[in-house]
């Protein structure tokens, strides 16, 4: 551990110990032998203590397999088979299905797992800890930049420096702020309430999302008779369901659920979170790189926000790889531009096609519905279409390693 007024130097700097940092220094550490890369968190890393999962897209799933982490996380892992999705207003008893895609993208390969943030955490901890120096705990207080490098300077006065620093510290990042990049942000007056729940009929690895009038509201299945949930409610709504008794919280799931499982019982501690949308207007900066939630924060209504970030990782990771071959300076602007125009585009489109979803189902005004039901009605007989959108959903596209293959 450096002490006050020490100077420690990397090559890359990653600043954010989530899955999407760890990836990025562990996919870097693998695949550009010599690279000094560093990691640094506020916390010190840790193992999460509750029981949610993540949805993790075959691509992102290929991603692990290259780095070296999935057999970690496989054993604890659940399939997504199929997804069915809803449609209901309010006082609706029935949930008709408008929607059904069947979950695998060839034999054997679903387009994604719900995998416990248990496993997935420890399995990129140990990586990390092997192949990484980890930098915690440490929280940045201003970050410079010259013309070879990057220099942040923690609360603590040590200083870190690294020919370039990755921002992965979240959707409020302080390495954004710090060097003026502004974003596009929107509050979605909506609140997200997460939990896991056991049922009393087998899901048999079907997800569900049923699009009601204050937002989606998703079932992702888990090991066993257990399911993931993601509530979108109106913020006072979302405070009066926290305050419930658990049984009755649980009665009131069911009956949001149209009881496709059966009965309910809540066996994790309910969290709510506010959602809302932000978007960086730039992705680079001079010795800087922005990934993850720093680079954009999207509505959880596909489940692809952490799936968006670690796509952020597979082509940073590429282009940072093929630079250092080629002997170039990889936190060159340059070089930097090459990732913020993979990235861009579909950074874009799923932030906006998220943002539509929600806003086109978030009613319960009849034509409307009559509408957008009618559109997905006609989306589930065309085979082509319900393929391209699984395929989008794989997110197996873009990047070496999202295909499995080391840059």
């Amino acid at each position: 551990m450096a002490q006050t007024g020490e100077v420690h130097s990397f090559d890359v700097l990653i600043v954010g110990g989530g899955p999407v940092g760890l990836s990025l220094g562990i996919a870097l550490a693998r695949f550009a032998p010599g690279m000094r890369v560093g990691l640094l968190d506020r916390r010190k890393l840790a193992v999460p203590k509750d029981s949610r999962a993540s949805a993790i897209a075959a691509g992102v799933r290929h991603l692990f397999e290259a780095i070296g982490v999935w057999d970690g996380m496989a054993e604890g892992a659940n399939p997504i088979a199929e997804m069915k999705i809803t449609d209901s207003g309010t006082g609706d008893i029935s949930r008709p299905v408008f929607l059904d895609f069947s979950g695998h993208r060839g034999p054997g390969e679903p387009f994604a797992h719900m995998v416990p943030n248990t496993a997935s955490a420890a399995s990129l901890i140990a990586a990390a800890q092997e192949l990484v120096t980890i930098i915690e705990p440490g929280a940045v207080s201003a970050f410079t930049t010259g013309a070879a490098g990057g220099e942040v300077v923690l609360e603590d006065g040590r200083t870190l420096s690294a020919r370039l620093v990755v921002a992965a510290d979240g959707g409020k990042s302080m390495l954004r702020e710090l060097v003026g990049i502004r974003t596009l942000s929107h509050d979605y007056r909506q609140s997200g309430l997460v939990t896991t729940i056991s049922h009393a009929q087998p899901h048999h690895d079907v997800a569900y999302e049923h699009f009601r009038p204050a937002g989606p509201f998703a079932s992702l299945p888990l090991s066993g008779n257990r399911s993931s949930l993601v509530w979108t409610e109106t913020p006072e709504t979302a405070q009066a369901l926290l305050a419930m008794a658990p049984e009755d919280l649980a009665h009131r799931i069911e009956a949001a659920m149209g009881s496709v499982l059966g009965s309910v019982e809540i066996v994790e501690t309910v969290q709510s979170f506010p959602l809302s949308l932000v978007l960086a207007h730039r992705l680079a900066a001079p010795r800087l790189a922005l990934v993850g939630d720093a680079a954009h924060v999207i509505h959880p209504l596909a489940g692809q926000g952490l799936n968006l970030g670690l796509r952020d990782v597979a082509v940073l990771a590429e282009v940072l790889v093929d630079a250092a071959r080629l002997g170039e300076d990889f936190g060159s602007m340059a070089v930097l531009e090459r990732y913020e125009r993979r990235r861009r585009t579909d950074t874009a489109l799923m932030a906006f096609a998220t943002d539509g979803l929600n806003r086109l189902f978030s009613n319960d005004v009849a034509p409307v519905r009559a509408v957008r039901d009618f559109g997905l009605s006609l989306v589930n007989r065309i085979d082509p279409l319900k393929d391209a959108f699984i395929t989008q959903a794989a997110g197996a596209s873009g990047a070496k390693l999202l295909k499995g293959i080391a840059p």
